[in-house]
């Protein structure tokens, strides 16, 4: 929006005042817990540190405590360093350590079969951040982040561990553990500095898809992939570079405050 005539900033730069606000009290590893990022705090080794990432974004669905519990099984399964453990059990031996586990729709042996994938992608690529980069040489992001995916699950046409976007949901959960990886800071470890963080798209959840309306960003009805690329864009005017900044902050002020977008409609009703 134009500045008006008194000089006064206008309502985008009083946005953007107000989001890097909220980034800066909120964006510290102390509102982490609790959220199954913490476990990638774990894994200096980014080889480690993606497979954990998959494990905790995939099964980050249900209620927070059983999450927790559910990552905190698996991971403890493979040790400090589960890319070893992986190449070294090998999908059998998995499937045998995880034949009681069930987190809600996800039972143990989708998991193991799907970590078998994970491995010999690694295996092939060094890192799976390298084979997304390889693809996005190629092709656009989400048409690369499919043929991704597709990599990822072999040969499981469907799971609930690891979305599609050419399946057109929102895919908040791809998109978050792409944003733990790509981006760093006192927050996001990173790992994956062959991918710019200008990629990303917004982890769109309901909080977040309710931000996105009021800030009128999307008018999308419901939370899909076209909603989470508008949302995206939304942020990109006030961080081109680094559009997913705010999604962390953000989370954790609806969380903590309770308050969802009341000072941004507050603001907006001023403009």
């Amino acid at each position: 929006r134009e500045a008006d005539e008194a000089g006064d900033p206008g309502i985008e730069q009083e946005l953007g005042y107000l989001l890097d606000d909220v980034y800066g009290r909120y964006n510290r590893r102390e509102f982490v817990h609790p959220d199954p990022l913490e476990f990638l705090y774990r894994y200096p080794d980014v080889r480690d540190r993606e497979i954990a990432g998959l494990v905790a974004s995939g099964l980050a669905y249900g209620r927070v405590n059983l999450i927790l519990k559910s990552v905190d099984r698996v991971l403890n399964l493979m040790g400090r360093h589960p890319s070893a453990f992986l190449r070294s059990r090998g999908t059998a031996g998995i499937r045998t350590a995880l034949s009681d586990f069930r987190h809600r729709f996800t039972p143990g042996e989708e998991v193991a079969d799907f970590l078998g994938n994970v491995s010999r992608v690694q295996a092939d690529h060094g890192l799976l951040g390298n084979l997304l980069a390889e693809l996005l040489e190629d092709h656009g992001y989400l048409e690369a982040l499919d043929l991704f995916t597709g990599k990822l699950l072999g040969g499981m046409d469907r799971s609930y561990l690891l979305p599609r976007p050419s399946r057109g949901s929102a895919c908040k959960r791809l998109h978050l553990f792409l944003r733990w990886m790509v981006r760093e800071d006192s927050v996001d470890p990173g790992g994956w500095a062959m991918i710019s963080p200008a990629r990303l798209i917004v982890p769109v959840d309901v909080h977040m898809f309710r931000i996105g309306r009021c800030l009128g960003f999307t008018g999308r009805k419901s939370p899909d992939g076209r909603a989470a690329a508008e949302i995206t864009e939304g942020f990109r005017e006030y961080a081109p570079h680094d559009p997913v900044k705010y999604d962390f902050a953000l989370t954790r002020y609806g969380i903590r405050s309770l308050t969802d977008c009341t000072l941004f409609q507050r603001l907006l009703s001023q403009s």
